[in-house]
């Protein structure tokens, strides 16, 4: 956490002392589709072509996409463009890539002590997850996307889930029940994890793509921003950009998710003599598997991009969340053996 606190500070900085990109880049690619969208004809401009031949060219234009989202042109991220705040902001994604080796230490010397898989308990569950997420975030780093913009809302939340695990729920290290000795807790469990870590990283991007959307209209409309938006919202990438990350993100891990629902199944039918028994658990991992088939459905079928599809994927992540937290604070169940 304290490696996390370090981190959180360079890309405080990284956003603070990087220069602010100017606003006119935007507001000229949306005045640009305000003027696009009147009856008159375009104009045309002559271009010589080898040979003196004379051709009309039209003039490129900026378009409104399908969804009704402007295509703006993407801000230069966290940075702002300024080389100071790009340094901050490598700092920074160096600190985090230590936490997160240190906070997979911490899971594998968890495992370790007990011989066993590090997920028992909801404190286990909240260490691993929170170093999956960040291992997805650095993955996708690695993998050339950038999505530096992500790193200080993630490494917050981060900062936040880590001081509820080891200050409310804590557990010491116990051995488990013996319907959870199978390896089928290596199977379901993991990929539950790894998928509440990507349906996080897709909600934080849906969550900002909501406040750049609003961003964009009020220079559509002519307003004016404030310092806030100005310095922030500028340097995240266009509205159309996140809601296409955070699509392809929710759906690259949802068979994942159809996967973990099967196993638990096959599980249950194992540990209980039972593949399906409407536990809690089960139905709220079953909510959560509609809602976001909902969210994809209509983000592909129905055409339901921007705002109306951003609705639904929050508000599947967060059915995902109550399956987590809600079901095993508030609700009996076959998964209540390991408490809290």
């Amino acid at each position: 956490m304290a490696v996390y606190t370090l981190a959180f500070f360079a890309h405080l900085a990284e956003w603070i002392l990087g220069s602010r990109s100017k606003v006119g880049r935007t507001a000229a690619a949306l005045t640009a589709t305000g003027e696009a969208a009147t009856p008159a004809a375009p104009a045309v401009r002559v271009k010589q072509q080898g040979g003196g031949t004379a051709v009309l060219e039209r003039p490129k234009v900026v378009t409104r996409s399908a969804a009704g989202a402007s295509d703006v042109p993407d801000g230069p991220g966290a940075a702002g463009g300024d080389e100071q705040g790009d340094l901050y902001g490598r700092i920074a994604v160096s600190l985090t890539t230590l936490a997160f080796l240190i906070a997979a230490a911490g899971v594998l010397t968890r495992a370790l002590s007990v011989q066993r898989a590090p997920w028992g308990n909801m404190y286990e569950f909240n260490i691993t997850f929170s170093t999956v997420a960040i291992g997805v975030y650095l993955g996708l780093l690695a993998l050339g996307k950038n999505i530096r913009w992500l790193g200080l809302i993630l490494v917050t939340t981060v900062l936040l889930d880590l001081g509820l695990a080891v200050t409310v729920l804590y557990t010491e290290s116990d051995q488990l029940v013996p319907a959870l000795h199978s390896y089928w807790l290596w199977i379901h469990v993991s990929t539950a994890i790894f998928c509440g870590a990507v349906f996080y990283v897709g909600a934080m991007a849906t969550a900002l793509f909501l406040f750049r959307d609003s961003y964009e209209k009020k220079l559509e409309r002519g307003g004016q921003p404030g310092r806030f938006a100005t310095s922030v919202l500028e340097r995240l990438p266009a509205s159309a950009s996140l809601d296409k990350f955070s699509y392809r993100v929710n759906a690259a891990v949802f068979p994942l998710w159809t996967f973990t629902i099967i196993a638990g199944a096959i599980w249950a039918g194992d540990a209980w003599g039972r593949y399906w028994g409407w536990d809690p658990k089960e139905t709220w991992s079953f909510i959560t598997w509609i809602a976001y088939a909902c969210y994809l459905h209509a983000r592909a079928t129905a055409g339901w991009k921007g705002r109306k599809a951003a609705y639904i994927a929050l508000l599947a992540f967060a059915c995902w969340l109550f399956n987590y937290y809600g079901v095993n604070i508030f609700v009996s169940g076959k998964h209540s053996y390991a408490g809290v």
